[in-house]
């Protein structure tokens, strides 16, 4: 009886055993199956929405994380909150790398944002008065790109060694006496009253309600290098993660025709632009 009770205990130790374990494979797989993705709203949480019903046909469930800023997207993705975002340009993204410390690489370009010159107090560029005040974004990156904008239209002038980091300390020529206005990029929308001028980054001019064609005096060039090699917007991970199957699925559903149908067909006025 004693050999058949002990027995009895090593045969139900080696079941509990094999519950576990299989339990956590079951648990591992259900993970694996789980992308959460962080945001912008507009346009990348529209775009997701695309993507989001392409991985459900190949099994894998995306949750959509939205973020109205800049900052928090890469410091959830850094702490493994996130498996991806997609929300940025890579000159912003190289940036906060190299400030931050974090680890993150892009792993695909998606599309491209124009950054427009949004009437305020004045109308025009042409009647801009002397001491006009322009709000510019208040990071690094999109500060530089949007005083490269203005210089490309003719109001200022920059020290060319400044290039993509340029500040309005780098203004070395300003014959409208122009005054400059930092402010967090999701809030120029919200300034426009009170400036003449706001340079405005794609998403948030969306979401304030401005579009490209129809609000803003002055755009990019989309055809530009500067605007190829820098301001395209990418799909991010953690560095090392970058062959992960379900990143690649995501990178896949992201580049797939129906989503760039989807870009073409719901942003009509150019203001989303895909890439691929």
């Amino acid at each position: 009886m004693k050999k058949i009770g002990k027995k009895l205990a090593v045969l139900f130790a080696a079941v509990l055993a094999l519950t576990a374990v299989l339990a956590g494979c079951s648990g591992g797989d259900a993970e694996d199956n789980v992308i959460r993705v962080g945001v912008n709203p507009t346009p990348h949480g529209e775009i997701m929405e695309v993507v989001k019903e392409i991985l459900a046909e190949e099994g894998y469930e995306l949750e959509i994380v939205t973020f109205t800023d800049y900052v928090q997207p890469n410091l959830n993705l850094e702490e493994e909150d996130l498996d991806a975002n997609y929300f940025q340009h890579q000159q912003y993204l190289d940036q906060f790398n190299e400030e931050r410390g974090t680890h993150l690489v892009s792993v695909a370009d998606v599309h491209y944002e124009p950054m427009g010159i949004y009437p305020g107090q004045s109308s025009s560029l042409e009647d801009l008065p002397d001491g006009a005040t322009i709000a510019v974004p208040n990071d690094v990156t999109n500060e530089a790109r949007a005083l490269i904008l203005l210089q490309d239209q003719g109001l200022i002038t920059l020290d060319p060694e400044a290039g993509i980091e340029a500040t309005p300390l780098d203004i070395t020529d300003n014959p409208k006496n122009l005054e400059f206005v930092e402010v967090e990029s999701a809030q120029l929308p919200n300034v426009l009253q009170d400036v003449d001028l706001a340079v405005i980054n794609g998403n948030y001019a969306l979401q304030g309600g401005l579009t490209i064609s129809g609000d803003a005096i002055a755009t990019e060039d989309p055809d530009s290098e500067i605007i190829q090699d820098y301001y395209v917007n990418v799909l991010v991970v953690r560095e090392g993660h970058e062959n992960d199957e379900k990143i690649q699925a995501l990178k896949d559903a992201l580049l797939s025709d129906a989503v760039r149908d989807f870009i073409n067909q719901t942003y009509t006025d150019g203001s989303v632009v895909p890439v691929f």
